[in-house]
């Protein structure tokens, strides 16, 4: 799920806590939704859950910011050391189908995501 564009001046003037990133996040409503085999069967809401982000998942999620802002910040990497393996919730991959594409975003991987509908889904179930 993409987040934000990185705009790797501010990226790297900001810290965590002052980022574009961290403020999308602290507004961001995640709606999940099942959906049917085909077009003709019908999708349902699953759920839908804010994020927060406290303790181990702030921590996670500032470590991959952390790690972005010093790749960008190495004079030996830079910015277009930024690939997509990086990241534990949070990882920086080029915006659309990435051929010959040059710019870069946040994306959410499918674990940071689950950290949120697996909890609804497990309260659900209680």
């Amino acid at each position: 799920m993409a987040i934000t564009m990185i705009d790797p001046v501010e990226v790297s003037q900001k810290p965590f806590e002052d980022s574009h990133l961290f403020t999308k996040l602290r507004r961001i409503i995640l709606v999940a939704r099942t959906v049917g085999a085909n077009v003709k069967e019908p999708t349902y809401l699953h759920s839908v859950e804010t994020v927060e982000l406290d303790g181990e998942i702030y921590d996670a999620v500032k470590a991959d910011y952390d790690l972005v802002r010093e790749t960008l910040l190495d004079p030996k990497r830079g910015f277009d050391a930024l690939k997509s393996e990086m990241g534990v919730y949070i990882q920086p991959r080029t915006k659309g189908r990435g051929h010959g594409s040059t710019s870069r975003a946040f994306y959410a991987r499918k674990s940071f995501l689950a950290e949120f509908i697996n909890s609804t889904t497990k309260r659900l179930e209680d």
